[in-house]
């Protein structure tokens, strides 16, 4: 995808750096069942109406598009990629071959509009967008939507641009490098899809001004300084000579709080 800066009519516009989708298909009446309504999240509790996560709240209303994320067979064709609003990366809509049906999946980099697909635990031919068993994977491959084992849905690796590599296999289980660098230790059966995750440049986007966020259903965050004593231990303006907290005391510089450990 093409990178687009702005020009600096207004100061919005200024610094803002946007991907340009002019790639990606625009609308789709094929699979209309598989968009569903979803409620904006306001970040409160349903029970007792109280936030519960922050700086949540507003945006605009979003169709979710159910996404495939399971191990069953297919051999398809790539229809489509279009956008999601729910999401980083890109989705493909494909046609499988063998139910005559329609289905969503996240698209991987480089595989075009055109391109064969397949989901199969035996020994195939391997091929980006290709999804199989980690024991028919070769040491050191790059891959993404890593299950956790045979009948669970992808769970690692499903942001725009990431990777893992498959760094050790043995013949019940395997290890994982993920994108944080820590390092996994799922079943030799689990699935995984060859290849690096779509719209890699997703990192590289300016917002440029507050509203576009607000559009998303992020709200504003506040700078404990800026808040009353009540509201937050940095408050009234002065820090007291205290190291910077979080609005519920916990340190937030010095000792790293992930620990980079293997997941048995």
């Amino acid at each position: 995808m093409k990178l687009v800066k702005l020009k600096p009519v207004t100061n919005g516009t200024r610094h803002q750096l946007n991907i340009k989708k002019n790639l990606l298909s625009k609308s789709c009446r094929i699979l209309k069942k598989d968009s569903v309504g979803k409620k904006n999240q306001s970040g409160r509790s349903s029970i007792t109406g109280r936030i519960t996560v922050r700086h949540k709240g507003g945006g605009c209303k979003n169709l979710y598009r159910i996404i495939n994320f399971k191990n069953e067979f297919y051999f398809g064709i790539v229809i489509a990629v279009y956008y999601d609003p729910n999401r980083s990366a890109f989705i493909s809509l494909n046609y499988n071959f063998i139910t005559k049906s329609f289905f969503y999946c996240l698209a991987t980099n480089f595989v075009f509009v055109g391109s064969l697909i397949l989901c199969d635990n035996k020994d195939v031919e391997l091929r980006l967008g290709y999804r199989t068993t980690l024991k028919n994977i070769p040491t050191g491959a790059v891959i993404h939507s890593v299950s956790l084992s045979k009948k669970s849905s992808s769970t690692y690796i499903r942001s725009a641009g990431t990777f893992g590599q498959l760094i050790q296999k043995n013949i019940d289980f395997c290890k994982i490098k993920l994108p944080s660098n820590v390092i996994i230790k799922v079943s030799s059966l689990a699935y995984a899809t060859i290849g690096v995750i779509s719209n890699t440049q997703h990192n590289i986007v300016v917002i440029g001004k507050a509203g576009r966020n607000r559009k998303k259903g992020k709200r504003p965050s506040v700078r404990g300084i800026a808040m009353n004593p009540v509201d937050h231990p940095h408050g009234g303006r002065t820090n007291g000579g205290m190291p910077s907290v979080t609005p519920w005391g916990i340190p937030t510089k010095g000792k790293p709080t992930v620990k980079k450990k293997i997941y048995e």
